[in-house]
């Protein structure tokens, strides 16, 4: 692919700092929206340039968006392990997935981007059981998915004959992150790290695979793709998260935690047996790690202390 200038947002988190170093790797110029200071000498190890800016403001980035062949938002504010379940907890994250999207893509058109790449999550999806799930299958919109679907209508909208707009529904990240490390914690404590029903379906995409997938997306047409390796039992995460840890057996959350944490954890339970080979046909991505296994956790698993 010709090198192409990309303005990345949310470029020092788990997903961001991937796609950064690949998309480097792969020979673009890539500038990274610093909203903090500190940030700025990350962005230089990770080989891209630093410029500030304030993602609820489209004014401060339509400056950096002259010129740039594509705008990558990858801004989150996932809370870490049982934060998850309370709902004030994501209320940072809910703003990123609706006023600064809003921003960004405003931003954009007026600055005549023509591609605009932004990250989702399989969440949005209805429960399926064992059904496959294509992105055509239908979503369901509550209020805690809302600010996911607010999100992906303003990438949408941007999308004509002349606008790119690209929607990646990401399974659950597991590898080297934060959220891995604390589940392992957990499992090697004996607490419970399982959500939902055992014998239900999770897709999950690999930390090593999320920067390919954002290359990928920069020749992929407008419309929306799931990303993820093949799904797998919830049981058998459980249990992997459990053999990574040193635990005898994984433990699934009980019903005493699911009352307490309400609606916002129902998204969480849903059966997601997700395919991803629309986006694998439409840009030749491939997962390096196609199907889950207990390695999975072997970036994470030497802060574990049993």
């Amino acid at each position: 692919m010709t090198s192409v200038k990309v303005v990345v947002t949310g470029g020092t988190g788990v997903l961001g700092r991937s796609a950064v170093r690949a998309l480097v790797e792969a020979g673009h110029q890539v500038d990274v929206v610093a909203r903090r200071p500190q940030n700025t000498a990350l962005i230089a190890e990770l080989g891209a340039t630093a410029r500030p800016g304030d993602l609820f403001d489209p004014s401060s980035l339509v400056p950096l968006y002259r010129g740039a062949d594509a705008v990558v938002n990858l801004a989150t504010h996932v809370p870490i392990g049982y934060r998850a379940l309370l709902g004030r907890a994501w209320a940072q994250n809910d703003r990123l997935r609706t006023r600064a999207v809003r921003a960004i893509v405003a931003a954009a058109h007026e600055a005549g981007v023509r591609r605009v790449v932004q990250e989702s999550i399989s969440f949005v999806y209805a429960d399926h059981g064992d059904a496959w799930i294509t992105e055509q299958s239908p979503i369901e919109i509550t209020q805690v998915t809302e600010p996911v679907a607010v999100s992906e209508a303003a990438v949408q909208d941007y999308s004509c004959e002349s606008r790119f707009g690209v929607l990646l529904r990401f399974g659950l990240v597991v590898g080297d992150d934060q959220q891995t490390r604390f589940w392992l914690r957990a499992a090697a404590r004996g607490r419970p790290v399982g959500i939902g029903r055992p014998q239900s379906w999770t897709s999950l995409v690999h930390t090593d695979d999320l920067g390919a997938a954002v290359v990928a997306a920069l020749g992929a047409p407008s419309g929306v793709y799931n990303v993820g390796a093949e799904p797998v039992r919830r049981s058998e995460v459980v249990e992997g998260y459990a053999k990574a840890a040193g635990a005898d057996s994984g433990r699934f959350l009980g019903p005493v935690a699911r009352r307490l944490s309400g609606p916002r954890l129902e998204p969480l339970t849903r059966s997601l047996r997700m395919s991803s080979e629309h986006f694998m046909a439409s840009t030749g991505w491939r997962p390096r790690r196609p199907v889950f296994d207990p390695s999975w956790f072997d970036p994470a698993v030497d802060v574990v202390t049993p």
